[in-house]
């Protein structure tokens, strides 16, 4: 499950991208990033792991008439900064056009 973290105004956001088998699409997930539990390993790759997806955005690839949908996950108001949702849009727009690609649309 590959994921990129960015940092805006001291807050850390993490885009997770993984297969959701049963909707038979990718799920590309926004949440804030929280800091990765000391390992005792000064090297550590990850300083920040995703916490809990807010926001959610399935694009199909196997069907080439499905269109991606988006899912709100969130109990509490979320405040997402504009250059923050613009990077979290670019990354879905990635992933919907690698989709269109392997399905030949």
């Amino acid at each position: 499950m590959p994921w990129n973290v960015r940092e805006h105004a001291g807050r850390h956001y993490a885009v997770v991208f993984h297969y959701a088998l049963h909707d038979d699409a990718w799920s590309v997930e926004l949440s804030e990033a929280v800091p990765a539990p000391a390992t005792g390993d000064t090297d550590a790759a990850a300083t920040y792991l995703p916490g809990a997806a807010f926001l959610a955005t399935l694009v199909p690839d196997e069907d080439p008439t499905a269109e991606p949908t988006m899912r709100v996950y969130s109990p509490e108001e979320h405040v997402v900064p504009y250059e923050i949702t613009r990077w979290y849009e670019e990354q879905v727009a990635d992933q919907v056009e690698r989709c269109r690609e392997t399905s030949g649309r």
